[in-house]
């Protein structure tokens, strides 16, 4: 990581806060903290920060609005999200409308300078070959060799290729594996956040300025579409272009020209243009939400990604690249999961996709005191789903959100033991797995609460 790039760090737990700064200080971090959302707005203003750390929940915002000032004022700006895992949901819908990541509280140092260092290295816009393929995971399913087998068709042309596919499916993944495998592969690959240009900036941002065409261009600029000379232009999320920017990237590609901010003269440029949505557009363009003749433009060749629990016989296999990412990220030498844990991938629903099961795994794995991961390494979600530990479970309150036993606020710990020891018909040694401490601990809770225990 390069040294003193400056952080932003915003939550109003005082304690996370200063915790945060002093281990990023420490990881030659430059570190700003603040505690409310408006006094963040000020400093975002005010500063060029290179990552935004901030919490969802806040005393005056949430995380949502401080995600869409900081697009409005500084949209290059990478912003991660800090979450409880039952608010798994909304970091969701954060992605989707532009955060970088999210990290999951309790957080684990390590893991939020992985992030973190993701974020820098997007920044770079630029992958090496041989870090895309160490990287990239197919899968087998029949559903996803077909996508590979497009992937393949599709490269060898230059023709328009739009990508659906939910957030965190892997979108970005197949636009790069396009461009890896075509002839424009030693060129730049630079991909665009649509959502994140705001209309007054997009002219600057896509298609460049010169020094002295506005207040505040101090010095040229080179476009998105210039920067992608001879590679290839990924607009992700083209779905949330405003009408302003959907007439102007149209013309762009109608033309194959494009003229910076203060200059008469056009230039002419030579890129492979892939676009992606998590939204069906041919639904928003008889909506009128979207330009039809933008969509049939970008609509040359289809390509729809499937979720992740629609392919499940390809978890595992994600699963095993994860471990092995996260063993090298974080020097550990985990081998596997046990029978239970790869019970419990299989069955969760994984409404994050892939970019959750990475994000679980990489957990695990930091976490992981053994060579095998256990369900206690697991968040609260996939360990104690909101359904109930099995469907023979006695209902709960609607609402009711289940949490390890030394986070637990909403719902009683002794409803939590009983439940453990029903699921794993009295198991204490896979009911504390289960709920993530020791079997003395849930020895000593089971006397505490004077549980009754089955012969």
């Amino acid at each position: 990581m390069p040294k003193n790039n400056y952080i932003l760090v915003i939550d109003d737990d005082t304690y996370i806060c200063n915790i945060l700064k002093k281990y990023l200080e420490q990881n030659d971090f430059k570190v700003d903290i603040t505690y409310k959302g408006a006094a963040a707005k000020e400093l975002i203003a005010q500063n060029h920060y290179d990552i935004i750390l901030c919490d969802y929940r806040l005393p005056d915002y949430d995380g949502m609005h401080i995600l869409r000032y900081t697009r409005s004022v500084k949209p290059l700006i990478p912003v991660v999200i800090m979450t409880a895992y039952a608010e798994i949901s909304k970091a969701v819908e954060l992605i989707k409308s532009g955060a970088f990541d999210y990290i999951v509280k309790p957080m684990q140092p390590e893991m939020v300078i992985e992030v973190l260092n993701r974020a820098l290295d997007r920044n770079s816009q630029v992958k090496s070959v041989a870090s895309f393929s160490e990287s990239f995971i197919q899968g087998n399913s029949e559903k996803m060799l077909e996508v590979m087998q497009h992937v393949e068709i599709v490269a060898s042309t230059d023709i328009t290729v739009m990508i659906e596919g939910e957030t965190g499916s892997g979108k970005e993944f197949i636009a790069r594996a396009i461009h890896h495998s075509s002839n424009r592969s030693k060129a730049p690959f630079i991909p665009v956040d649509c959502g994140a240009i705001p209309g007054e900036l997009a002219n600057s941002v896509l298609f460049g300025h010169v020094k002295g065409s506005f207040t505040g261009a101090v010095n040229d600029k080179t476009g998105y579409f210039q920067e992608a000379k001879g590679g290839t232009l990924f607009l992700d999320e083209v779905g949330n272009l405003s009408y302003e920017n959907q007439v102007k990237i149209l013309r762009a590609l109608q033309e194959k020209t494009v003229t910076r901010i203060g200059d008469n003269k056009a230039q002419r440029v030579d890129i492979r243009l892939i676009a992606a949505s998590n939204e069906n557009l041919h639904e928003k363009v008889e909506a009128g939400e979207f330009r039809e003749d933008l969509y049939h433009r970008l609509n040359e060749f289809m390509i729809k990604v499937p979720a992740l629990r629609s392919r499940r016989e390809d978890i595992i296999e994600f699963a095993g690249q994860f471990i092995n990412q996260a063993n090298k990220a974080f020097n550990k030498s985990v081998q596997g999961l046990d029978d239970e844990a790869r019970e419990l991938l299989l069955k969760y629903e994984w409404p994050g996709n892939i970019r959750e099961l990475q994000n679980v795994i990489k957990r695990a794995v930091l976490l992981s005191p053994e060579d095998v991961i256990n369900p206690g390494l697991f968040p609260d979600e996939l360990r104690l789903p909101l359904s109930g530990l099995s469907s023979g479970l006695s209902e709960k309150p609607s609402g009711a959100e289940f949490t390890d036993l030394k986070s637990a606020t909403y719902v009683n710990e002794r409803e939590l033991i009983q439940n453990a020891l029903e699921k794993t018909n009295n198991n204490k040694s896979r009911a504390a797995r289960l709920l993530g401490i020791d079997r003395k601990t849930l020895y000593n809770k089971i006397r505490l609460y004077n549980l009754k225990q089955k012969d």
